[in-house]
């Protein structure tokens, strides 16, 4: 359902929040190993999220990316999708046909509108907190 630079944003920022706790700063590199992912597409989607102050970066030897703690409940889910994805996956098609709509539907359209609603309030109610709460971190797993 998401695109794979939002799959890897999302499971980037969950990482970054998971050091948050102990206002660790982490490079790119200790991130793509995390979370399994190439260096240089994680530097350019971090590079987006950092634009929209998701994340924020600092450069240097002791810089880094992090998440100030005190945002880890304001930051949810859907803010990091609307950035790298767009609303496209609360609207597109489940099949990905781009003509499919209340008039002339796929065999998904209507099966699939309550899926989005519930995708859509998941996203928006999910905080990073509840993702990098010291209860959860070692039930995670973010590489394939």
């Amino acid at each position: 359902m998401f695109s794979k630079t939002c799959e890897y944003g999302l499971r980037a920022v969950i990482f970054i929040a998971q050091q948050a706790k102990t206002n660790k700063r982490v490079g790119i590199t200790a991130i793509s190993e995390a979370i399994d992912s190439p260096q240089a597409f994680t530097a350019k989607v971090l590079q987006q999220l950092t634009k929209h102050k998701i994340v924020q970066s600092i450069k240097g030897p002791l810089g880094g990316f992090f998440i100030e703690e005190r945002d880890l409940n304001k930051i949810v889910l859907s803010d990091i999708v609307e950035v790298l994805d767009g609303d496209n996956i609360y609207t597109g098609c489940g099949l990905g046909l781009h003509q499919c709509n209340d008039k002339k539907p796929c065999p998904l359209h209507f099966k699939f509108i309550e899926i989005r609603e519930n995708l859509k309030k998941m996203l928006e109610k999910t905080t990073l907190l509840e993702l990098s709460s010291d209860k959860n971190i070692a039930d995670y797993y973010l590489k394939n």
